[in-house]
């Protein structure tokens, strides 16, 4: 029993007790970054940059797992996020599949089941051809498919998804047809078309980097309203800025893809807090500035009512384009 306590001591203290700032949540266990895609493609390689920019900058206390759940194509890491409610050692990093599949498979899920974090970058597509094919320019890639038979082989990841869409649009704009040959990832994608198993793909930058940078492949446009900002030489004679726009090319389709990052439902305002925070700091880092560059991405960062607000606007843009190319399921 406490004795001889002046007048008033015990208020003094609860209001000094009162004072004293919460101390703030934090991960007690390793973090699991989920991918819903297979290994090699654009969504693995960045989870694997936050990863070692986050254990090297020693932004957060506990390491952080990558976990591929490309099953399905992707819909394992959906309702594996979804049926871990509360769980704060989850995190997914997503993209256009959170509006696509659902509307294409009719998976139980939605991404408002998840809790929104932040959008950190947008990604590109390229239309890119073999090199060992005659094609420099979209005209002639695309007059050549329209009088090909059989039908030339557009490879991409998953299908029903942003890069079979793409291809539905190339055929939609110049009358052409291709024959789509969908991968796990754009990581095979990409091998499909050097092994000249493929004709073509609208795989990301990141996705078709190396082969680029050795040769294999050509790029053709990208399809965004504005080139790619980054001037400095990949290959030996071109930067990511020398890429013409497909609009310039005369094939005016435009498509960017967010990469955002999603903790399951339920968890509390103090643990989304940690992640706001903690994907603020790494995009601070060089290692992330570096990869938005060497990878053609466009820097971002959204959260809260902003991040909301984009993806409302995002995924009515999706379901306009997946119910125009008939990949809505009945």
């Amino acid at each position: 029993m406490i004795q001889n306590i002046c007048p008033g001591a015990g208020a003094a203290l609860a209001i000094a007790l009162a004072t004293v700032p919460a101390v703030a949540w934090e991960p007690n266990k390793p973090v699991e970054i989920v991918v819903a895609a297979g290994a090699g493609g654009a969504s693995d390689q960045m989870a694997r940059m936050m990863q070692a920019a986050i254990q090297k900058n020693n932004l957060m206390k506990q390491p952080m797992v990558v976990s591929l759940k490309g099953g399905a194509s992707g819909a394992e890491a959906l309702i594996y996020m979804k049926s871990n409610e509360g769980d704060p050692n989850k995190v997914l990093i997503a993209y256009s599949l959170i509006y696509m599949l659902p509307l294409s498979a009719k998976i139980p899920f939605n991404w408002r089941d998840l809790t929104p974090v932040s959008v950190i970058a947008l990604d590109e597509f390229v239309l890119w051809v073999n090199t060992q094919l005659p094609y420099k320019t979209v005209k002639e890639f695309t007059d050549a498919a329209k009088s090909a038979a059989p039908p030339l082989k557009m490879g991409g990841t998953g299908s029903r998804r942003e890069d079979h869409v793409l291809t539905v649009f190339l055929e939609k704009k110049t009358g052409a047809k291709f024959a789509y040959l969908p991968y796990k990832s754009g990581g095979e994608a990409a091998t499909q078309l050097v092994g000249n198993h493929t004709a073509a793909n609208v795989n990301n930058p990141s996705e078709n980097l190396e082969v680029w940078r050795a040769g294999q492949v050509r790029a053709l446009c990208v399809f965004d309203k504005e080139r790619i900002e980054y001037k400095a030489k990949v290959t030996g004679d071109m930067s990511w800025n020398d890429i013409p726009t497909c609009k310039q090319e005369g094939l005016d389709v435009q498509y960017l893809m967010l990469r955002a990052m999603f903790l399951p439902g339920k968890v509390t305002p103090e643990q989304t807090a940690f992640y706001v925070d903690l994907f603020k700091k790494l995009t601070q880092t060089a290692e992330y500035k570096d990869y938005m560059e060497k990878q053609a991405l466009k820097p971002i960062f959204l959260t809260g009512n902003d991040m909301v607000k984009f993806l409302e606007e995002d995924d009515a843009l999706n379901k306009n384009l997946m119910t125009e190319a008939g990949f809505v399921a009945n």
